[in-house]
């Protein structure tokens, strides 16, 4: 079997030995063992112009440890808005840029929408790389079904909390949510007024590092747990539908 030019190319068919003029690409980066990003990944980091990231002190670890050397520029959700336009015309000029954020795949409840977004309406060609996403390990090792489920990201804080919850409490997926440490009993509390104490429930943190944990249990057991305990590291809430 042949292989043509672009499959040898870094940037595949989008890069600049493919013929395009601009590209933007989609890089996921490790949950947190560095181990845990993919060859192509690397060579894509090593071939385009600039990296976008959501924080550069945090990214700047991982280029260092894979000896990368790219000019690195903040995006987060903070600028995104604001730099649109000009990374827009970046690409449009013949830039090559991979977005990354400081964990996991762009876009999945962190910035890259708006980007895409615009890319596409200017034909810029965009490419996302597969890679790690902490909701898919989450997931699979829960012991729910996984063979449907709904992704809800991060709840809202306040307004729109309850009428979320209202209807999530008759979905029958498994659902998932993110949480931050600080906010995860309540929101566990919350999800026993809402779901009934005895809904199964499963709790992931520090995913691929040195004190991962995964808890499964109603959630009454669960929310119990964790109460007891000082709760760190990004956190991954995986709750069954209901029956």
């Amino acid at each position: 079997m042949s292989l043509n030019k672009s499959q040898y190319s870094p940037l595949g068919a989008g890069g600049v030995d493919g013929g395009m003029s601009s590209s933007l690409y989609l890089v996921p980066t490790p949950l947190g063992n560095l181990k845990d990003i993919t060859l192509r990944a690397l060579d894509v980091l090593n071939a385009v112009d600039v990296i976008l990231c959501e924080d550069t002190r945090t990214s700047s670890k991982l280029l260092q440890h894979y000896q990368i050397q790219k000019p690195l520029s903040p995006y987060h959700q903070h600028n995104e808005h604001k730099i649109l336009n000009h990374l827009i015309e970046q690409l449009k000029a013949g830039k090559t840029m991979a977005v990354i954020t400081d964990a996991g795949t762009p876009g999945i409840s962190d910035p890259a929408f708006l980007l895409v977004r615009e890319c596409l309406k200017n034909n810029i060609k965009v490419e996302c790389l597969p890679g790690a996403t902490a909701f898919v390990p989450a997931l699979v090792n829960s012991g729910l079904p996984i063979n449907r489920f709904a992704f809800e990201g991060f709840l809202p804080l306040k307004k729109g909390r309850h009428t979320l919850l209202t209807q999530l409490a008759v979905e029958e997926r498994t659902m998932i949510f993110y949480e931050s440490p600080l906010r995860l009993v309540k929101t566990l509390q919350d999800f026993m007024q809402y779901f009934g104490e005895q809904r199964k429930c499963s709790v992931s943190r520090e995913l691929t590092k040195l004190f991962e944990e995964n808890y499964q249990g109603s959630l009454y057991e669960v929310c119990n747990h964790f109460s007891s305990k000082t709760v760190k590291g990004e956190i991954v809430i995986v709750v069954e539908g209901k029956s």
